[in-house]
């Protein structure tokens, strides 16, 4: 990786041209969108790069076409953003953006396509990456069963939604049936992993290099919504505290699991690892957040890049798709 560094140099603004910052949307993740937008919108004007904001709405069409822009840098969140649908759009405007593209967006905001590809079910069994067991729950699911079957304790979750929204730590088949008459309110299968107790970490990927991994604490039972965006006491190591070897296969296996479904640009792999070390890969974020409570520029900073640094970095790895 050959980060951007400030001052931005000419040619390189010339060849970013007019970038449009598409944030907000309408997804449930909305509101962290508009932190993330705001963020690398204040990046750009930093750096001194020529670029407008949009906030994708039902009229999106319209408004790209009205703001002129040579690039798309997305930092929208959830449906709508991060599984495939504005990637369309823009490759049918014929407008570069940043980040994954149509195929890996959609199969990465998917978990339960995602856990597919990476156990060997799909098509291409060449791909086996360790992930929890998981199970796909219905309205007449044995929930009995289904917990018994993975362990006793588990983690429900929508499919295609992110930032942990609708998602439940369960350890009764009472509360199993509970948490999915929540997450099934959300687009998507309901997915239900078996729990891996341990810690947890993330691996930023940018420009086809991973990033120093982040181990990431809280108080809370599980790193949810309240953890990522709001508490003040989640606490973020870097370094992680893993042994030298140990990061390295942490490294790889986020880079295994990205390159699986894809994924190109920027993005973050979530990833649990039991008391034994042994690592289980949640979930691939195409559009990571961008807030100050994000890991990405966390991540970015351990490797001596500012934020404005790191979404030129992005930016210019989107130069590659066009070249």
């Amino acid at each position: 990786m050959q980060a951007v560094k400030l001052p931005v140099d000419p040619v390189l603004k010339q060849q970013i041209g007019r970038v449009g910052v598409l944030y907000g949307g309408l997804s449930s993740e909305r509101e962290v969108s508009l932190q993330s937008g705001a963020a690398v919108i204040a990046a750009l004007q930093e750096a001194g790069i020529d670029h407008v904001a949009i906030d994708v709405s039902e009229n999106i069409i319209a408004d790209i076409q009205a703001a002129k822009i040579d690039r798309a840098f997305l930092i929208l969140h959830g449906p709508g953003g991060e599984d495939g649908r504005i990637q369309a759009l823009l490759e049918f405007l014929n407008i570069p953006y940043t980040g994954s593209d149509v195929q890996s967006s959609a199969l990465a905001m998917d978990k339960l396509r995602t856990k597919y590809l990476w156990t060997g079910l799909s098509a291409n069994s060449s791909f086996k990456l360790p992930t929890p067991e998981f199970a796909v729950l219905v309205r007449d699911s044995d929930f009995v069963a289904v917990l018994a079957k993975l362990g006793g304790e588990a983690m429900v979750k929508p499919a295609n939604e992110g930032s942990s929204i609708g998602m439940s730590r369960v350890k009764t088949a009472t509360e199993l049936e509970a948490a999915f008459n929540m997450a099934a309110k959300y687009q998507g299968s309901v997915l239900v992993e078996r729990l891996i107790v341990g810690a947890e970490y993330t691996v930023a990927i940018l420009d086809g290099e991973a990033l120093p991994p982040i181990k990431l604490e809280t108080h809370h039972s599980f790193y949810d919504y309240d953890a990522k965006y709001i508490a003040e006491d989640t606490r973020y190591l870097c370094p992680c505290g893993l042994s030298v070897e140990k990061e390295a296969e942490l490294k790889q296996l986020a880079l295994n699991a990205f390159n699986a479904l894809g994924c190109r640009g920027w993005g973050r792999v979530d990833v649990m690892a039991d008391a034994q070390q042994n690592f289980y890969l949640l979930e691939v974020n195409t559009a990571p957040g961008m807030t100050s409570h994000s890991l990405v520029p966390m991540a970015a900073k351990a490797v001596n890049l500012t934020f404005a640094e790191l979404v030129l970095t992005v930016l210019r790895a989107s130069l590659k798709v066009a070249a």
